[in-house]
């Protein structure tokens, strides 16, 4: 038998998160998945896991776990304190918690995700080929409770860690590349220099569907509504406030406000980590 995890603290927000579903958007299904994937993999390689194994991401309270047997776990992403038992651990490395012991993962110093990775992988029952949760068409386990119990993998074995975690820091400043939208000819002239040419703000509305910002509002050049279309990852939406938003994960697969321009996906990680009221600029190219 493998290991099971009890959630002594479910934390704010606690889901369990892989690579997401890709593949489904014709069904209307976002692909979810883990907005850090960067410390997804990074934690898992730490491992031994597949770098795609599920883990536990949380949000900004982290969550605290006690398994039935031994276990190994990592803690990344976003930096705070871990302990196991009220010891200190060290975070961002393997650590080993005996059955019965308890791993804290506490508030976030900075950022807002950190990811708690198990050797074997969080082993909830796979949707469409994912066991991520997705708040918003609400498939895959629901978002960890206090007392809920998840099932782990079984672990690779002995695996030798790098000498070096490349942590990322969260951003002080989040600087987006993005290329033109396929509604950008929906908006004057001076909006679309105003995208590139201001800073805008993380906004405390932000959530997993998408990051918000505040800041000059983007005037169009043309007016009315768009029927609903497609959208991409990436997608920056421009709701009748005039604020970019940026879709993240679990964003609708359709939308009927324009899209401005499209985030490289390459970037998204550090918005998953940009907190309420980190500048933000958007940069073509």
């Amino acid at each position: 038998m493998t290991a099971r995890l009890m959630a002594v603290r479910a934390g704010a927000l606690t889901t369990v998160q892989d690579a997401g579903r890709r593949g489904h958007a014709h069904l209307g299904v976002p692909r979810s998945g883990a907005l850090d994937a960067d410390a997804m993999r990074l934690a898992n390689r730490l491992l031994g896991n597949h770098p795609d194994a599920a883990v536990l991401e949380t949000t900004l309270t982290g969550c605290a776990l006690r398994p039935d047997r031994d276990v190994t776990a990592v803690v990344g992403g976003a930096p705070c304190p871990v302990t196991v038992n009220g010891r200190p651990a060290p975070w961002g490395a393997p650590v080993r918690v005996p059955a019965g012991d308890v791993l804290d993962a506490g508030a976030v110093t900075a950022g807002v995700r950190a990811y708690v990775a198990v050797a074997g992988g969080i082993a909830v029952e796979p949707v469409l080929g994912s066991r991520s949760t997705d708040l918003l068409s609400g498939l895959g386990p629901r978002p960890l409770r206090d007392g809920d119990v998840l099932p782990v993998g079984a672990p690779a074995g002995q695996v030798a860690p790098p000498v070096a975690a490349p942590w990322p820091g969260p951003p002080s400043e989040l600087v987006l590349p993005v290329r033109p939208g396929p509604r950008a000819d929906w908006f004057a002239p001076a909006a679309l220099g105003t995208f590139t040419a201001a800073t805008y703000r993380v906004s405390p509305h932000s959530n997993r569907i998408g990051l918000r910002t505040e800041g000059p509002a983007l005037r169009r050049a043309t007016e009315g509504e768009l029927p609903s279309e497609g959208m991409v990852l990436g997608a920056v939406q421009v709701p009748p406030d005039g604020r970019p938003v940026v879709f993240l994960h679990d964003h609708p697969t359709t939308g009927g406000y324009p899209v401005i321009a499209v985030v490289a996906e390459s970037a998204l990680a550090a918005a998953a980590q940009a907190a309420v009221g980190t500048p933000v600029r958007f940069t073509f190219g």
